[in-house]
């Protein structure tokens, strides 16, 4: 039996394991206590300077990438992004949601949806709604959908001396896209539709009062004849109601870092950046769409006549995320299943609503994808 002398043990205390046994006593070294307090005051110190910053600070820079306005109407207006090569045929036209402002897709120089497509050679036009008031409350979706869509699209043809675009619709926008495609494909070669709510029977509280009959639209509509900004982001507000807190906590455990500061400034800001709801559409919206669910029930009606997302013909993307919280993916997912195209695929990414356009998710999967989807479906221009 193996005997430790009392030197040994004094020169190698030991301290006793849960188990009953002895385990060393771990050497710290004082360098690396010096510099995880070090590390800790400078952080403090950077909370500090970038927390001032955040609350005094005017409203980030947005919307940067040079562009030119190509077409107007009303408060409607079209924009192409100067690009130095384009490569790919037909262009890209972006339409995103009547509700939000539509720099989430050109966020910064270094985080931009538009940015990405046209880096890969794309032709690339986007449709900016403006700001709606009273002047605009009558509009319709059909004001959309037959008025301002087919005219812009045929702007981009002409502009870019392209027979056909490849459309992108991102949430609401991304409704309008399908419908404008069922109604007016001849100029649409290809289709991508993101986080696009159809099933509204899985579209959550909100639109359940409505659904119920515990709300009716002009409770929400205000003395413009529009639903007013604050409704909106409360709307997306009560889905995830816990959504904020979390982001001041990462704000919190992220303050000392420059980047993720400024990312947050932008997006927080953009989130509550949000515009009216013009109230002929947000009516159209709540009886068909939310309370008749018309557009899986193919019963959709605009001017009177009747819109059916099975006479999308052309090769169609439904991209959605699996963490969305606003556009779950019980309510995007049925798309595919509801268009006539042969050629449909669906594109899931492991991400929420606001990370498909912008941000780490957006770079490594959503634009990766996409882009690789339109250029599968595009024809390679060949420069001499």
């Amino acid at each position: 039996m193996p005997v430790r002398s009392d030197a040994a043990t004094e020169e190698a205390p030991a301290i006793p394991s849960r188990a009953g046994g002895a385990v060393m006593a771990r050497f710290v070294d004082p360098g690396e206590v010096l510099e995880r307090v070090r590390r800790d005051m400078h952080r403090s110190a950077l909370r500090v300077r970038n927390g001032i910053r955040y609350v005094s600070q005017d409203p980030p820079a947005v919307g940067q990438s040079p562009k030119d306005t190509v077409w107007s109407r009303d408060k409607v207006q079209l924009w192409r992004y100067r690009a130095e090569r384009v490569t790919w045929n037909p262009p890209v036209f972006l339409v995103p949601s009547l509700v939000n402002r539509s720099y989430i897709l050109d966020l910064t120089p270094a985080d931009s949806f538009v940015g990405r497509l046209r880096d890969a050679g794309f032709d690339v036009y986007l449709v900016d709604w403006g700001v709606p008031d009273e002047v605009d409350a009558g509009n319709g979706l059909e004001t959309y959908v037959d008025e301002y869509l087919p005219r812009a699209v045929r702007a981009a043809c002409r502009e870019s001396g392209s027979e056909q675009v490849s459309v992108i619709g991102y949430c609401f926008g991304a409704v309008l896209v399908c419908l404008y495609a069922a109604r007016h494909p001849e100029l649409v070669r290809n289709v991508v539709a993101m986080a696009t709510p159809v099933n509204f029977a899985e579209m959550g509280l909100f639109v359940r009062l409505f659904r119920d009959g515990r709300l009716e639209p002009d409770d929400v509509i205000d003395d413009t004849g529009n639903v007013p900004p604050d409704i909106i982001y409360n709307a997306f507000w009560v889905l995830r109601p816990t959504g904020e807190l979390l982001n001041y906590a990462g704000l919190w455990q992220n303050l000392w870092n420059d980047d993720f500061v400024e990312g947050y400034q932008r997006m927080s800001h953009w989130i509550r950046d949000q515009i009216p709801f013009p109230g002929a559409a947000f009516r159209q919206t709540i009886a068909m769409l939310g309370r008749d669910n018309a557009l899986v029930e193919g019963t959709v009606r605009l001017g009177g006549r009747p819109v059916d997302l099975c006479a999308i013909r052309c090769p169609f993307l439904n991209v959605y995320g699996e963490k969305d919280h606003l556009v779950t993916p019980d309510t995007a997912r049925p798309l595919i299943g509801l268009v006539g195209s042969e050629d449909r695929e669906a594109l899931v990414i492991p991400g929420g609503h606001v990370a498909m356009v912008t941000g780490r998710h957006a770079a490594k999967v959503t634009l990766p994808g996409i882009v690789d989807w339109l250029c599968r479906h595009s024809d390679a221009i060949t420069y001499r």
